[in-house]
């Protein structure tokens, strides 16, 4: 069973990695969006902000099919373009951090995506084509020296009302609910997925904040607790980073 991995130096790391005999493809279409400096958008539907905007070395894409209600942000993709003549056989690692919908497409990339599917030389005459096919399949995303983060959303205001979005989430795995801790009933309350990654609740409670959060990965449905995951002085816009990682 070969494992192949493919590195991309920047500020925010992802390195997915792939087992081949794990993961089948799908063919489906590809294009890419407008931005003024190749790289994400930091007011994508998933809610990452500038995470959105720069991880994975601003290799990301919008999805349509594949959003699952928001379920599927931050998951990572391997994308192939077919045409031989212009595209490397690897193609591109990208992380979902927006919602889009093209021409019978399944990825709206980043324009440094859709270029790095090309051959060295090529990816001006690739960037003609404007859409091309593709294959793509689902693999595990890996954020060298990076452990999960809890960032509170810029629309969160103190105490009243707390957002949040999980990021940095490792291997191959969504997440469906989040849970805040209730000191004073001694039970967890659901907060509610408000759009894309971000989970919201009206009232927090007072306190260092403790979460947890139902993953689906290979090891099925299971319930990652994160005690004291957001202090208690918590500010809008920040991330707070966590002693946790999935695989």
């Amino acid at each position: 069973m070969g494992l192949y991995q493919y590195y991309l130096l920047s500020v925010m790391l992802l390195l997915p990695a792939l087992c081949y005999s794990h993961y089948t493809s799908t063919y489906s279409r590809a294009t890419y969006y407008g931005s003024p400096d190749s790289l994400g958008t930091p007011t994508g539907a998933c809610g990452f902000g500038e995470y959105g905007r720069t991880v994975n070395d601003a290799n990301v894409a919008g999805v349509s099919r594949l959003w699952k209600n928001g379920t599927g942000c931050g998951a990572c993709y391997q994308v192939r373009c077919k045409v031989p003549q212009l595209c490397t056989d690897y193609g591109v690692y990208v992380v979902v951090t927006d919602y889009g919908e093209g021409d019978k497409t399944d990825f709206i990339l980043s324009p440094r995506a859709y270029g790095r599917m090309a051959l060295p030389d090529k990816s001006a005459e690739l960037y003609s084509y404007g859409v091309v096919n593709v294959e793509f399949r689902r693999v595990p995303c890996w954020y060298k020296g990076y452990n999960l983060q809890f960032k509170v959303h810029e629309n969160s205001r103190y105490p009243h009302y707390l957002a949040i979005a999980i990021l940095y989430v490792a291997g191959q795995n969504d997440v469906l609910a989040v849970e805040i801790w209730q000191e004073d009933y001694q039970e967890w309350v659901a907060m509610r997925r408000a759009f894309g990654a971000v989970f919201d609740i009206s009232s927090p409670p007072e306190g260092a904040i403790s979460l947890r959060f139902q993953v689906s990965g290979s090891a099925g449905l299971t319930w990652v607790v994160a005690n004291n995951a957001i202090p208690s002085d918590w500010k809008a816009g920040v991330a707070y980073e966590s002693e946790i990682q999935l695989k």
